[in-house]
């Protein structure tokens, strides 16, 4: 007697055990579905009378909730005058921005010429596209050349390419389409635009807890680039700050 009550409940346990083992495995594999990979970054860039500033916030967070890194640089520079910025997962964004600058570099040596900013926009758009299943990244491409002068140029997750004067991606956007639509404006001068970059990062990680540390910018012209980088206490505060 003793024998079949100590088999009968393990008989009965086994199957309801293996039942919602299974359910809670289909149920973590469909959340982590949904919530995909967190984008935590601010990035912009904007045209000016006779160049272009592209910039970011510098914090990497893994997940949304622990930050990797408070001074990551996410403006690279991928030719003399064309800088690109990237969100979304950072492994992805670098192996992107890597075949790109090889293949813009071959580009140059083939054509005896610095490329032309379309034409690495274009080269990442590629990149994204072919791999839209595998890669979970966006940039924004900012540069100056002969022909076009100051350019912007997003590309977007799954390879889709646009030419704007002015755009912001990553988590941090979402909280400046506001004061970006209300303050840009065409034709600014240098200083113009370098302080509406600026005061646009700093409202973005003032509100995003996943944008932070300090803001990088590129200021591109024919004259040249020059790198403005603006640390965290010196960024400027607002009202309800």
């Amino acid at each position: 007697v003793s024998a079949r009550l100590c088999a009968s409940p393990r008989r009965q346990a086994s199957p309801a055990l293996t039942f919602d083992f299974g359910v809670k495995m289909e149920k973590h594999n469909a959340d982590a579905q949904v919530k995909g990979v967190s984008t935590g970054t601010t990035i912009l860039a904007a045209t000016f009378s006779g160049g272009v500033v592209i910039g970011s916030d510098s914090r990497a967070s893994m997940g949304g909730e622990y930050v990797s890194s408070k001074t990551i640089n996410k403006v690279i520079k991928v030719h003399d005058r064309i800088f690109c910025c990237m969100a979304g997962s950072l492994a992805d964004a670098q192996a992107v921005t890597k075949a790109a600058k090889f293949q813009l570099s071959f580009h140059s040596i083939q054509m005896e010429t610095p490329p032309l900013v379309i034409s690495a926009a274009s080269v990442l758009k590629e990149l994204c596209y072919q791999n839209k299943e595998e890669l979970q990244a966006g940039f924004i491409t900012a540069g100056w050349d002969s022909r076009d002068g100051p350019q912007v140029y997003v590309v977007s997750l799954g390879g889709m390419l646009l030419r704007q004067p002015v755009t912001i991606g990553g988590s941090g956007s979402t909280f400046i389409y506001g004061y970006v639509d209300a303050k840009y404006k065409p034709n600014m001068s240098r200083e113009e635009c370098l302080q509406f970059a600026t005061n646009a990062l700093a409202l973005a990680m003032g509100r995003d807890n996943v944008s932070g540390g300090v803001a990088n910018l590129v200021v591109i012209t024919e004259a040249g680039v020059e790198h403005v980088v603006v640390p965290g206490d010196k960024l400027p505060t607002f009202h309800d700050e």
